[in-house]
Order: structure tokens, then sequence, then C-alpha cells
């Protein structure tokens, strides 16, 4: 049996009478794609965030890789292997694709790279970006500057930004958002393609992008997750249908 990589116990959070986060209990595997569901306003970004550090918890426990983070903070966390990308892209808009990715070496490495030497002063960490810009297929647009990619691009940048990170944990924050459909096919190729050597938590909106990658599903409402199953049993369950599911269908 896979083990835990992420565990949840108990996690509690409100902003005065709202609660968004209800006693939450969840475990993600080593290496599964798991993916949270649920209605706008049901709490999925502030449970990303608790994840990630950007939010503290009122109560409960956070276990990554056997180890309570339940307060350490982001930086500590990312050191740890947390990986997060954003609803928002965030890259910087006047570096090539490669320097973000290099960036992001720098910041695992401890290099002293910098972005105006010549590339080949920094061969090993350019080869690493190279890399992950490889997995993504963005490494024909390395010199090209990340402010004029596509959309679909930039989130599949974000992406190669998170995995020279050589994360443990993977938090995808809605990755689809504002992606058209060609954007999104290219998007899932790519996740699917980093099925089973990552572990990914993914918060996404995108059924069909949810059910072509999940290898479980937890459906969260008002705070709450009502299940927690493989796509085929989510699908069918009456609660989740009349919660969320038979909504969007």
């Amino acid at each position: 049996m896979k083990r835990a990589v992420l565990q949840l116990d108990a996690l509690t959070k409100s902003f005065g009478a709202l609660r968004v986060a209800d006693a939450i209990g969840l475990e993600i595997l080593a290496g599964e794609t798991h993916a949270i569901i649920g209605p706008n306003g049901a709490g999925k970004t502030s449970l990303i965030n608790q994840i990630s550090g950007a939010l503290a918890p009122d109560a409960g426990r956070i276990v990554f890789d056997g180890r309570d983070v339940t307060q350490m903070s982001m930086a500590a966390r990312a050191h740890l292997g947390f990986a997060r990308s954003f609803q928002i892209t965030q890259v910087l808009p006047h570096f090539s694709a490669l320097e973000n990715v290099a960036l992001a070496v720098q910041a695992r490495s401890g290099s002293s790279f910098r972005f105006w030497q010549a590339a080949a002063g920094e061969a090993n960490l350019n080869r690493v970006a190279v890399r992950s810009l490889e997995t993504v297929e963005l490494a024909e647009r390395a010199d090209t500057p990340a402010g004029s990619l596509s959309h679909g691009e930039k989130r599949r940048l974000e992406i190669a930004i998170a995995l020279a990170h050589a994360p443990k944990l993977l938090l995808l924050d809605e990755p689809m958002a504002g992606a058209g459909s060609e954007e999104t096919r290219r998007l899932v190729a790519t996740l699917k393609s980093l099925k089973g050597r990552y572990s990914i938590l993914l918060v996404e909106h995108d059924m069909q992008a949810v059910f072509a990658l999940a290898d479980r599903i937890s459906v969260l409402v008002a705070g709450r997750i009502i299940a927690t199953g493989e796509p085929q049993v989510v699908r069918a369950d009456p609660a989740v249908r009349a919660a969320y599911l038979g909504e969007a269908t």
C-alpha cells in the first residue's frame, strides 16, 4: 500500500462566522494525482493556502512526509519539497522562459547565478532548467520573454518552474483557469506525463480535465469534504451530484 505524503488532520479555519475548513481530514498518497473539486466559495483556495503555508489554520495538523509542518513558513515547506502554482499566472515577464526556470533552480541550489552573465557560465543550472522546459514541451520557447508566451504556455512555464524545485508535492491551483480548449488539451497532456512521477494535489473546476487526470477526487462543499474516492465512484455519488456535479452537467 502506498504511503501518505500529505496528511490533514481535523484542519479547521474560520473568517469570522464563515468556516472555510471544517475539521478536514485528507490523505494524499505518494505518486497519486488527487483532485479537489467543489463549487465557488467551497474553500478550495483557502485549503491549498493552508497546505502551502500561506494561511495558518485555527486548529488541526498538517503532516508532510511524516513531519508536522503546521507551524512552518512557506519557505520552510518549500525547502522540504512543496511547490505551488497559483490561480493567477506568476512569471517574470521580461525574463526569458529559461531564465524564469533557472531562477527556481538557483533558489534550490544556492548558486550565484546571474541573469546578465552568459548562459554558458552556469551550464549546470541551465541543463536542469532546460530539462524542466522539455518536460512541459516549452524547450523551443526557452529564449522567448515570458510575457510574450500565450496564456497556456505561461501555465506550462509555471509548472516547469515548480518542477525545477525538485518537489515531493505539487500544489496546482486551477491550472486550466482561463485556458482555451487547445491550451487545456496541452496542459492535460503535460500533467498526464507527470502522473506517478510526482505527488500532485490539483484544485480545478474543469471537470473533463479532473476526470482525465485524477487517481482520486475529494469533493469540498462549504468547508467540508463530503466524498473521497476514485473518479467513477465520486461521479456516481448522489450527494456529490446533488451538491456539485449535477449543477455542472
